[in-house]
Parts: structure tokens; sequence; C-alpha cells
């Protein structure tokens, strides 16, 4: 794995709003460099339950058996897996979606437009990378891709642009190169930027996976446990805040309460520190008691 130093965003906040107790059992759906795990660990004598789909993140799973034995267990998994690898309760739910800086910084995985790499994209765990979706699909269904996950208003002339080039895509140089020569937008995000957003986003099935996990933890809280979101696009949080809300106002689950009317986002010090954490939203909600 790429040396990479890996800041887990919001997590003093994260921390305070799940208040993890002595003898409580968590999740952590999205490992990584483990930064909520380790912070919950050593806010209480409790334990955490972690998954993550990138088998490169075990050496930091292993650490962690090491360093917490019997507090901490792994599974390489995806997290909507949740039903199948936990069979009681929970005292919280931790996710931080996206991609992970050690992903991002490993050219080999594709993930960034910054470093040349093979259009790859996958995070674990799935089958197609993105070069096969870039050759399977038609310019219609790549069109579409591109307009709904990464909401992208020059999705045709993109998708048209790919196809006619397939040939000319070796790396994601290449394919950052061809969607920059059709996106004539003046702004310091790169212009290929929401291209890559969401090729990754549906390689990885990223919001059904999100959707399954939340309607999956719902059953699995114990009384006062809390699910946690850090989002990163509108997308994502979209889906949280019509998914809490709906929670807290239906009838039927009106045992919960929300945490946040208005996510949090992070503080101007963390983001000049870590610009990962930019476009961070944090969401709460909590099963009373």
């Amino acid at each position: 794995m790429a040396k990479q130093e890996h800041i887990p965003v919001l997590l003093p906040e994260v921390l305070c709003m799940l208040n993890p107790r002595d003898g409580g059992v968590y999740f952590d759906g999205t490992f990584g460099g483990g930064g909520y795990a380790r912070g919950i660990l050593e806010a209480a004598d409790c334990s955490v339950i972690a998954v993550d789909r990138d088998i490169a993140v075990e050496p930091i799973a292993e650490d962690f058996r090491t360093n917490y034995p019997q507090r901490f267990v792994f599974f390489h998994a995806k997290f909507s897996d949740l039903k199948k690898l936990v069979n009681h309760k929970l005292d919280g739910i931790v996710l931080d979606l996206g991609v992970s800086s050690f992903q991002l910084a490993n050219p080999g995985r594709g993930f960034s437009f910054n470093l040349p790499g093979p259009v790859d994209m996958r995070m674990g765990l799935c089958e197609e990378a993105a070069f096969d979706v870039l050759h399977k699909y038609s310019e219609k269904e790549l069109a579409n891709i591109i307009y709904e996950f990464g909401e992208e208003h020059f999705s045709r002339r993109i998708a048209k642009n790919i196809k006619l080039n397939l040939d000319r895509i070796h790396s994601t140089e290449d394919l950052a190169n061809i969607v920059r020569s059709c996106v004539k937008r003046y702004s310091r995000i790169d212009p290929s930027t929401k291209t890559f957003q969401s090729l990754r986003i549906f390689v990885n099935d990223e919001l059904g996976e999100l959707r399954s996990i939340l309607h999956d933890s719902v059953d699995l809280l114990n009384p006062g446990g809390k699910i946690i979101v850090v989002s990163f696009h509108s997308l994502e949080d979209r889906i949280v805040k019509l998914f809490f809300r709906k929670l807290a106002a239906s009838e039927k689950r009106s045992k919960f309460k929300l945490l946040t009317k208005k996510p949090i986002v992070p503080s101007p010090g963390e983001m000049r520190g870590n610009s990962r954490s930019r476009s961070a939203k944090l969401r709460g909600i909590s099963m009373l008691h």
C-alpha cells in the first residue's frame, strides 16, 4: 500500500455525536486507514466491528487486531453485507463515504485524473472496471451514467467524444484529456472531475450500497444507538438527508430523532489542513431509549 497520510474527516464531531460508551459495540462500515475505528476504541472500553471492500487495508486491520485484542473484528466485505456479518444489536454505525486517501494516492487504482494509471476505479469486490464500462455501454447509456452520477451537463458531448476515441483511451490521463477537450467550464475544479466521479460511483454501485445499509441498519440498533454518515457529494448527502427525515417523521419509526437538522461541515481550519474535507457533510440520527 502506498504510504499516504490518512486524516479522518470531522473526527472530533463524529466522536462527540457518537459518544462511545464502555461495553458498547460499534460498526465502522468504511474502515480505510482506521481513523474512526481508532477514535472510537480510544474513547471508551468498547468494541468495533469494521469492514472494508478494499483488501489493501488488511495490514492496517492486522495492526488493530494486535493493539486492540478482543475488541476489534475486521471483515473484507461491503458494508451492504451488514446483516450477514452482524447478528446482534449495535450501539452505533459510522460511515465515511467516498474514495479514501490511499486509493486516490495509488496510480494503479485509477481513481485520480491527476495521476496516470489504468482506467479501473474499483474499490474492491466488484467485477467491471471503468474501462469495461466505457467499452460495454452505448453512447446513450454512457451519457446517462455521466449525467445521473456526475450531474454533468455536458454528458452527451463527453459520451460521444469518449466513444469516438475509445482506441486512444489507455490510461486515466487519456480519459481526462478527452473529457477536458469538450467541457468548457471556467472553474478551479478540473473539468474531468464529474465524469470520473460518475464512473467511480457506477462501477462501485456506491449509491445502491448506501441505500442498502441505511435500510438494514434500522433493525440492528439498540435503543440509544446512532447512525452517523459523512458524505462528500450531493447525491450521497441527498439520500442520507431524505432517509433520516423520513425515519424521524414516520409514525412507524417514531422512536428516531434527528441529531442534525442541518449538516455539520468542517471548520475553516480543518479545510485548510485537509483539502479532502472541503465538501464533507455530517448527518446523524438516534434511536430513542
